[in-house]
């Protein structure tokens, strides 16, 4: 999201050298939705890609559909979504085409509609299996009863969710305990959550806690923070957002970090600013 027009607004030049950079340091999964960039993002990546010299086999793509977005590549009277059968399926080919790919390895419905019907969805993602136009199937945003619903109809493979230390309502609300059930593979997006976005009690409290723990860890504190949530036994996967190359090498060597029991739990009452119960 943050590749293009939306964030660093890179150069086809500049893409096709982070999506090396990437690959270098063991990052080969690129996460996309077709209304990043109002629409845009997906056919920068797709010409970037063409020009990258990467072979298709070595990396991920992912997309997401289904958020119909106010914007003048798209003619939409108000923002909604969108999950009948015939648009599930376009919007896969649309993203194929600029993507320049002729498949994704995992469609995600981008977030739940109250208007969606399960088996609508169903017919769509089993058409796209069988034309090899996708891989696996997943949602995005979406609470445990919805995935339930989804779920009684296909399998789900992944629910990418908001999660972080300052976003954590997925470890008390059932979300992640229905994944784990089901094994279902859970994302984070925002993975460093308001920590370095906003100037707040509960933030100054997390910062003066990742501080006490960096020499011992020998990390920063988005390491720290990235550390934590792998430290989840559903085996959460976070989605990085950054564009920069040395916070990118520093996020993988987060992977290695592993959290003491107690130094978990001293990083969680930090962010909530109490003891658990």
């Amino acid at each position: 999201m943050t590749w293009g027009s939306w964030g660093k607004q890179l150069s086809k030049k500049d893409m096709a050298a982070l999506m090396n950079h990437c690959l270098e340091h063991q990052i080969t999964t690129f996460d996309h939705a077709d209304i990043y960039g109002a629409y845009t993002t997906e056919a920068d990546f797709g010409k970037a890609f063409l020009e990258s010299g990467i072979k298709r086999e070595e990396i991920q793509l992912i997309s997401k559909c289904g958020i119909q977005y106010l914007s003048e590549n798209r003619d939409n009277k108000v923002k909604h979504y969108n999950y009948n059968k015939e648009y599930i399926i376009w919007s896969v080919e649309q993203s194929l085409t600029h993507l320049e790919t002729e498949y994704l390895d995992l469609l995600l419905l981008h977030r739940p509609s109250p208007l969606m019907v399960a088996e609508e969805i169903a017919e769509a993602i089993t058409i796209l299996k069988k034309d090899g136009k996708i891989k696996e199937f997943g949602v995005s945003n979406f609470t445990p009863t919805q995935m339930e619903m989804i779920g009684l109809k296909m399998d789900i493979d992944v629910n990418q969710i908001e999660f972080s230390l300052t976003q954590h309502s997925a470890m008390h609300d059932g979300t992640l305990d229905y994944m784990t059930t089901c094994g279902i593979k859970p994302m984070a997006w925002s993975p460093l959550g308001s920590v370095f976005r906003e100037d707040t009690e509960q933030t100054r409290r997390i910062h003066k806690q990742l501080g006490e723990l960096m020499e011992k860890y020998k990390a920063t504190e988005d390491q720290l923070l990235l550390a934590w949530i792998l430290k989840h036994p559903s085996g959460i996967h976070p989605v990085v957002g950054t564009t920069n190359k040395d916070r990118l090498k520093q996020a993988i060597e987060a992977s290695k970090i592993n959290l003491e029991l107690e130094d978990w739990f001293l990083i969680l009452v930090a962010s909530q600013g109490h003891k658990v119960p």
